[in-house]
């Protein structure tokens, strides 16, 4: 009997985090549409392909290297051996790991859209996802965390908390990113004179349906996070949902009724609250997402418009700022004083998200540096003009407009 209930217990399991990671695998669906919406449309074609590209070198990376370096398991024994006596857990916690490693270049996909070449950004994923990431990701969740929680709880009162990844994926995203858009320079015509020229973006159906698939996705990005039935939370399910609309609420007040920053804020609430998911007030988690929205809001127009940044998706911003947000607030809202459940302070989430924005730029400065000298990472003024679609795969996205 006992046996049976083990069993039962661990095939429940691997149910949970299979069914989590389909959701999240789902949401690079999400990525792909969203830049397509914003993008022009002689580089829809080439969004697509580098997001299920980027997904395809991730998954043999983070299973050979990546994978290893976080969490000391590796792959290399027999089928019998990997499924061992839990019905295969170790294997599917790997593809549900992978999902968010693999959030990684597809943030920075949206950063350097419409001028990057695409075989340098296709080996810098895969730097990041092999070796970037998941060193980072050993010391919060994995084989190095007791170290570095030690140190956290020892100097700061508490470890180090990001249940969902607002730090450890988000903000390690978006930071990565903005070395990579600040070695390509702005888009051909973007800034004229030193004046800014906005581009159009080019179809909001499909940047609507990007921030949907990612929202609907999300709650298996955060709820599966428990990575077992046992410790499923139904505050985490209503922690997502009060933050995301809460961000869009906030960034339909802030942008006066602006379909992109509109649909962009529920997403900017999705990566705040994915830290103190776990642990915040339902009605904290509203104003968390609705601050991520204010942040993306007037943050996306400073970057572009005051510091001239082609951050095409606004990913720095986003993802970069917002998911330090994310990993500071839930050092504020995550104590009884607001309502929570406490366990954090405010100087471990301070510490920790400063660090993972100090790791990210230092090391995508050296990877986007060392790309950009090396095999060159900037397309041709020529291929940006005719746009990497017909330049880089030799199709229009539309290809029955553009027969004679």
């Amino acid at each position: 009997m006992e046996s049976a209930i083990s069993s039962l217990r661990h095939g429940g399991d691997v149910l949970f985090l299979m069914l989590g990671a389909v959701m999240v695998f789902a949401m690079h669906a999400g990525f792909a549409f969203l830049e397509v919406g914003t993008v022009r449309k002689k580089s829809q074609v080439n969004a697509f392909v580098k997001i299920l590209s980027d997904w395809s070198v991730s998954t043999v990376v983070y299973f050979l290297i990546g994978y290893p370096i976080a969490y000391g398991i590796n792959f290399f024994q027999p089928a019998a051996g990997l499924l061992g006596d839990n019905n295969g857990f170790e294997l599917v916690r790997f593809f549900f790991l992978l999902c968010f490693a693999a959030c990684i270049p597809a943030i920075i996909s949206g950063g350097i859209a419409e001028r990057a070449r695409f075989w340098p950004q296709v080996l810098a994923g895969a730097i990041f996802v092999g070796i970037t990431y998941p060193l980072f990701e050993s010391f919060i969740w994995g084989r190095n965390s007791e170290t570095l929680q030690g140190f956290f709880e020892s100097a700061f009162g508490a470890p180090f908390h990001d249940f969902a990844g607002s730090v450890v994926v988000h903000s390690m995203g978006g930071w990565l990113a903005l070395p990579a858009i600040l070695f390509l320079g702005p888009r051909m015509g973007r800034f004229v004179r030193q004046k800014s020229q906005a581009i159009p973006i080019s179809n909001i159906p499909f940047l609507a349906l990007g921030s949907w698939i990612l929202a609907v996705g999300w709650f298996g990005f955060n709820v599966m996070s428990a990575q077992s039935l046992e410790g499923i939370s139904g505050l985490v399910a209503v922690n997502s949902l009060m933050a995301m609309v809460g961000g869009v609420l906030f960034a339909l007040v802030a942008s006066r009724n602006d379909p992109g920053f509109v649909h962009n804020g529920a997403l900017a609430g999705l990566i705040a609250i994915c830290a103190g998911s776990d642990l915040v007030h339902p009605l904290a988690a509203f104003i968390m997402g609705g601050i991520g929205a204010l942040i993306f809001v007037y943050g996306f127009q400073w970057e572009q418009e005051r510091l001239r940044i082609d951050d095409v998706l606004g990913v720095w911003p986003l993802h970069g700022i917002i998911g330090t947000w994310g990993g500071i607030a839930a050092g504020i809202f995550g104590g009884p004083f607001f309502g929570g459940l406490g366990g954090v302070t405010f100087l471990s989430q301070l510490a920790g998200s400063l660090m993972a924005v100090f790791y990210a730029l230092v090391t995508g400065a050296i990877v986007y540096g060392l790309v950009s000298r090396l095999v060159g990472f900037r397309m041709s003024d020529e291929a940006e003009f005719t746009g990497p679609d017909l330049a880089i795969h030799q199709i229009h996205a539309y290809p029955e407009d553009h027969v004679k």
